[in-house]
């Protein structure tokens, strides 16, 4: 799994606004999280958030089920977190004022690989220019909408043309 921002126009409301604005990005954004499973699909979409709220919240405020004895690959955002029954491969943290052995650097590449497809899952879903652009539409639920039609184009995509699977 993975979390991802998408800008949105500066919110009006002082509250929404200090809720929305994401420091890492350092514009005002809202986040969601994605599921994909080993053939790239995307199998769950998280409830929309604002972009302050770190993506281990948004884990743990959306609860899902996966398969006993699954692995699930997360980046050192997700480090506390856990489901029942899954192996969870999160990278090695380099210890404060030490080093990484070079069996951890070599743990850490290999789970890169494996990662960086599920970013380019989010980049094939940004391939939408209105989700990837400030999103000025502002009534209620249409932001969602618009997120979820383009994590089902890419699922449509995957249908037709599929691409390598994860493992």
């Amino acid at each position: 799994h993975a979390g991802t921002e998408r800008k949105v126009e500066r919110p009006q409301d002082e509250a929404e606004q200090s809720a929305c604005y994401s420091g890492k990005k350092r514009t005002h954004t809202v986040s969601n999280l994605l599921l994909t499973d080993r053939d790239l699909t995307i199998l769950f979409l998280s409830d929309t958030f604002p972009g302050s709220v770190h993506d281990k919240r948004i884990a743990d405020a959306n609860p899902y089920s996966l398969p006993e004895n699954s692995w699930l690959l997360q980046d050192l955002g997700f480090m506390a977190f856990s489901l029942e029954g899954v192996e969870t491969l999160t990278p090695f943290k380099k210890p404060k004022g030490g080093q990484l052995t070079p069996a951890q650097k070599a743990y850490n590449k290999q789970l890169a690989s494996l990662r960086i497809r599920i970013e380019h899952v989010i980049c094939s879903v940004k391939r939408c220019r209105i989700v990837k652009e400030i999103c000025r539409l502002r009534i209620p639920g249409v932001r969602d909408a618009v997120m979820e039609i383009a994590c089902s184009l890419h699922n449509f995509r995957l249908a037709i043309f599929p691409w390598m699977p994860l493992i």
